[in-house]
């Protein structure tokens, strides 16, 4: 069987590993040097295709719950069931239980870390950044809060025994803080920030090129407003997985090529249109029209991009066959 190198060890690269592993493929995965995110947020679609992968239908036992979700979004806080679990990106890649390994010759390149090719460009549309604080809560509560402010939103996200963590896109935390009605009150302390982050969507371009893929965090990155990035980047590492066993069985690989990378950047053009519905309402100042414009502008470079494509396969399960 052909060798198939992973660039990264995210949730994506393993996806992708573990179902070229079942599939006869010689595997290698390569350590990037990234800092894993202190915690994740995984609803139960997540949490079911991921099991589904692995072949682990108690992957995420005995972790800490979310219940609700109060929103507070341009008006009066809502309150809504929420079912999810809170992991951090550490002990998840634990609980997947993949190590790298080596050999001397691939057929197949899987950059799910940077860096990628040189002739690689990215598309940011937007220009948010984030900032992760590990808190204290006043009261301990399965649940997780959103607050748009002035200039920019907040996300308290509980993490059980009274602990949570704060994501704040946009001002300074402090800033909004300040001007919060509803997670102000909820937070009893706050340590210092763990680190800052971009949170606009980004995508690369290519996608793909002979002999290699881009999946996870190399290919895209996504808003965390709509709170499925892990979920984007199993699918991808799953689509990544079926277009290798698909080329080797024998399909036309320009063909797969064009189906990988229109795939993916029609996922990443619902993203765009799912944030551009959130930033509509959350604040009129200029800070949330100035994301929103850069939206607009990403969904209509994915419309050109996609104008006329018409797809030639279809996943069943997680094999690639011809549409139609």
């Amino acid at each position: 069987m052909p060798g198939v190198l992973i660039r990264g060890q995210g949730v994506a690269a393993f996806c992708c590993a573990h179902l070229l592993d079942a599939a006869g493929f010689e595997v290698a995965l390569e350590a990037a040097d990234r800092p894993k995110l202190p915690a994740i947020l995984l609803g139960e679609p997540t949490q079911q295709l991921m099991a589904d992968v692995f072949g682990e239908p108690r992957l995420f036992d005995g972790l800490p719950r979310i219940e609700k979700r109060v929103v507070a979004w341009g008006g009066t806080p809502v309150t809504v069931p929420h079912r999810a679990v809170v992991i951090s990106e550490e002990n998840l890649m634990a609980r997947l239980g993949r190590r790298g390994t080596g050999f001397s010759l691939s057929d197949w390149t899987v950059y799910a870390a940077r860096p990628l090719p040189e002739d690689c460009l990215d598309r940011p549309f937007g220009a948010r950044a984030a900032t992760a604080h590990a808190v204290t809560l006043k009261e301990e509560s399965a649940a997780l809060w959103i607050e748009s402010v002035e200039a920019g939103w907040l996300f308290l996200l509980s993490g059980g025994n009274g602990t949570g963590w704060l994501l704040s896109v946009g001002d300074a935390a402090e800033t909004m803080l300040g001007e919060s009605r509803l997670i102000a009150e909820i937070l009893s302390g706050s340590g210092k920030a763990s680190g800052k982050f971009s949170a606009h969507p980004r995508i690369s371009v290519p996608l793909c090129g002979d002999g290699w893929l881009s999946c996870g965090t190399a290919a895209l990155s996504f808003d965390p407003i709509c709170g499925d990035g892990t979920g984007y980047a199993v699918r991808e590492g799953i689509l990544a997985a079926a277009v290798i066993r698909a080329a080797e069985r024998g399909e036309d690989r320009g063909a797969l090529r064009s189906h990988y990378a229109h795939r993916v950047l029609a996922a990443f053009r619902r993203h765009l249109e799912l944030c551009r519905e959130y930033y509509r309402t959350g604040g009129a100042g200029p800070w949330w029209r100035e994301e929103l414009e850069a939206l607009r502008r990403g969904v209509e470079w994915c419309n050109s991009e996609l104008e006329g494509e018409r797809f030639r396969y279809r996943l069943s399960g997680f094999e690639l066959e011809r549409a139609g």
